[in-house]
């Protein structure tokens, strides 16, 4: 789909992607978001093949994406972005609330599931949160992964982690960014960093969605 190029961010503005195959939805996020102050759309696309080809040449901060698409869905085109080097956070914006969609979608990396029927302010909202490094979950979507039953038989157990790991997995299930955690435990962002490497190691985890959902289920947060 064509695209006028967008213009230059202001600094320190959240760079955002809208990816959805209805052209009125995606003109109604930009509608609204454009009056936000620290967010810019810098682009649309009207599928995940497409998306996945506009986060690599323009290098959002965020990118908004449906679930169900023609073509190349939403699940398939975030598997293809964690490929890439782009470092964009993928927020699920959809209409599909069932627990099928909803695993997949975070299993593949997303970084918050939200439904489109948000608030246009909580949508803000919530990009500022994900951008800033935090896991988002509206709460009946926590639920359907909390009841799942899939555990990876090769996950680890909560022994299996350092006093000083179970803080950091704790704050990382309240959804702090390593900044923040950083903060909060008087450690360097790149003492962090190694902590929830070693955290999703030792419990065969792949991201830091995963990592949340196992504190709740072993009682290490709420």
């Amino acid at each position: 789909m064509a695209d006028t190029p967008a213009p230059a961010p202001g600094p320190g503005r959240i760079r955002v992607l809208i990816v959805d195959d209805h052209q009125v939805v995606r003109r109604g996020l930009r509608t609204f978001l454009e009056v936000q102050e620290d967010i810019e759309v810098v682009g649309e696309a009207c599928d995940g093949a497409e998306g996945v080809a506009r986060v690599e040449e323009l290098r959002p901060d965020v990118v908004l994406m449906d679930v169900k698409m023609p073509g190349t869905d939403g699940i398939e085109a975030l598997r293809r972005l964690r490929e890439t080097e782009g470092g964009a956070r993928v927020l699920i914006v959809t209409s599909f609330t069932e627990q099928r969609t909803v695993v997949p979608a975070l299993r593949a990396g997303a970084a918050g599931y939200v439904y489109k029927d948000i608030d246009p302010d909580a949508l803000a909202a919530a990009i500022r949160s994900v951008h800033a490094g935090h896991v988002l979950l509206q709460p009946e979507v926590a639920e359907a992964l909390l009841a799942q039953d899939e555990q990876p038989a090769t996950a680890g157990r909560p022994g299996a982690l350092t006093e000083r790991e179970r803080e950091v997995l704790g704050l990382i299930a309240d959804g702090r960014s390593n900044r923040e955690i950083a903060r909060a435990l008087v450690l360097s962002e790149k003492t962090v960093k190694t902590h929830v490497s070693n955290i999703l190691m030792k419990l065969d985890l792949s991201d830091r969605t995963q990592a949340a959902l196992w504190a709740v289920r072993h009682g290490i947060t709420d």
